[in-house]
């Protein structure tokens, strides 16, 4: 399985920050939205991104306060990225290394989509589910008067 079988699944709506905007404008849309991070983009571009992580590290800093904090500020600026052909075995080692949560997926330098870790695990149960009920049903039409090598 692929990242672009998740993303086809998925659907492609992005919500995106821009660096320079108040981050109490980003966490209202985050809000409002009940996703748990924003592409951070400028001039078209993945400057990086910001999710809860970042905002409580902010508050931390700040004695509990946002205040007049902006986006780059509080922004992830290196984030871990992937592409659509990036298998999800390998996606899932990189986001467990890194304890990331969520990851853009770039095609050359176009954005492509966001997966998240939620994203990732429902593609593996799905994936298993359906390995399930095509092994049962293998088992249910199995030839009559057969039966099937012990162990």
């Amino acid at each position: 399985m692929k990242v672009n079988d998740i993303l086809r699944v998925k659907g492609g709506t992005l919500y995106t920050a821009h660096p320079d905007e108040p981050l109490a404008k980003a966490l209202d849309l985050m809000a409002e939205k009940d996703i748990g991070s924003l592409v951070v983009m400028e001039h078209g571009h993945l400057a990086g991104m910001l999710t809860f992580r970042e905002v409580i590290q902010t508050l931390v800093k700040n004695g509990g306060s946002i205040g007049t904090t902006i986006v780059r500020t509080a922004m992830d600026d290196a984030p871990l990225t992937c592409t659509m052909e990036t298998d999800m075995d390998e996606v899932r080692r990189m986001m467990l290394e890194r304890h990331a949560r969520y990851m853009p997926v770039m095609e050359a330098r176009m954005l492509m989509g966001v997966i998240s870790f939620y994203d990732v695990a429902k593609a593996v149960v799905d994936s298993q589910n359906f390995e399930n009920q095509m092994l049962k049903a293998y088992i249910r039409d199995w030839p009559e008067g057969e039966t099937p090598a012990a162990p």
